[in-house]
């Protein structure tokens, strides 16, 4: 929970690009505004059947745009600092660009920006991340066995479409726990889609739900968005204005920075056999509680402070009072990270909650 602590600019620059790239490998690409074919209505299970069943997709191409609101209005520092680097990359303000998509599951994303190109490459095995405002490269392997499912799904055999039945049936459990609305005929940079809804049936979350849009022949997933409680415009949408279906070159998911680019690599420490996240090892405790229940719940994590750690353990944060500790507060459209330091503890809280609910929790630890 080291990224929590110090929220390092090579961290939170990684820990972006693991949420674009995995955005966009489970959503590709957003809707385009200019017209194009619409299906025929049908319900969602059918929807989903018939796509699944159509014409298997090689690769994908396409023009994109990422808008990211999640930290609007954060108050994270400004200036030449690390704040004022992670406030102006694309990955963190939007951008646009290209993205390409291989059918055994490489994605390329390149953002562009006044300040400088941002690309993030996933190449079945690490991620890559290069920044061209600061000219540094970012790499991140797994641990080992962490990425041993890695490729297999590339080399497995290809299997049919789900049976219309197994598909109500999923279907039937989501809308036990959520609200989901039927499939919307649309079309999505120029394809044939559906657009479906999920939303939460519980309250007093700032998640109000997410879309998803996809291809009506292909199957494959077109648009996706996420929206909280706070506006009715999406806070994350990737979208797209022309998308094109076909085998992708190799090549194009080499990175060639410029000379003189500087390298991190960062890597996840392998947890020791049969350890766990409450455990004690080296004086170091660790103890992770939750706070409520459902959507709305806030996760608690206890860890021993280091001798002579800041206060909030936070730079550039707004800083808040609870019951005399300074704090340092993350304030998002979809939710609130606090964090401070009380005697020897470390405690960070989390959740999809207002910055008035996760104080609340704060002030009665």
């Amino acid at each position: 929970m080291n990224l929590l602590r110090r929220l390092p600019l090579p961290r939170l620059l990684l820990l972006c690009a693991l949420v674009v790239a995995i955005g966009v490998s489970l959503t590709a690409l957003a809707s385009a505004l200019s017209s194009g074919p619409v299906p025929p209505p049908k319900p969602l299970a059918q929807a989903i059947h018939d796509a699944l069943g159509g014409s298997a997709v090689r690769g994908v191409s396409a023009q994109v745009t990422l808008t990211d609101h999640l930290l609007e209005g954060a108050s994270l520092a400004g200036g030449s600092g690390a704040g004022g680097e992670l406030t102006s990359n694309p990955l963190i303000t939007g951008g646009s660009g290209r993205l390409w998509i291989s059918s055994d599951g490489k994605v390329r994303l390149e953002l562009q920006e006044e300040s400088g190109d941002t690309e993030v490459v996933y190449d079945g095995k690490s991620l890559t991340v290069f920044d061209a405002a600061s000219n540094t490269i970012y790499t991140y392997t797994p641990a080992a066995g962490e990425g041993s499912q890695a490729g297999t799904e590339a080399t497995a055999p290809p299997q049919g479409a789900p049976s219309l039945e197994k598909i109500e049936e999923a279907i039937a459990h989501i809308q036990r726990h959520a609200g989901l609305s039927g499939a919307t005929p649309t079309d999505v940079a120029g394809q044939p889609a559906y657009t479906v809804r999920i939303s939460p049936d519980e309250g007093g979350s700032l998640l109000a739900g997410a879309e998803l849009s996809f291809d009506a022949v292909h199957g494959f997933p077109l648009r996706a968005a996420v929206y909280s409680t706070t506006t009715p415009e999406p806070v994350v949408e990737l979208a797209a204005s022309e998308i094109s279906y076909g085998p992708v070159e190799a090549s194009v998911f080499e990175i060639s920075p410029p000379a003189g680019a500087k390298v991190e690599r960062l890597s996840a420490t392998q947890p020791h056999h049969g350890a766990r996240a409450t455990s004690a090892h080296r004086g170091n405790t660790t103890k992770l509680t939750g706070h409520g229940h459902g959507i709305a719940s806030i996760g608690v994590l206890e860890t021993t402070a280091k001798p002579g750690s800041a206060s909030t353990g936070v730079e550039g944060l707004p800083k808040v009072d609870i019951d005399g500790t300074s704090a340092g507060e993350l304030r998002t459209e979809l939710g609130t990270i606090l964090t401070f330091v009380r005697a020897d503890r470390r405690y960070v809280l989390a959740g999809s909650v207002t910055p008035a609910a996760i104080e609340a929790v704060a002030r009665g630890l």
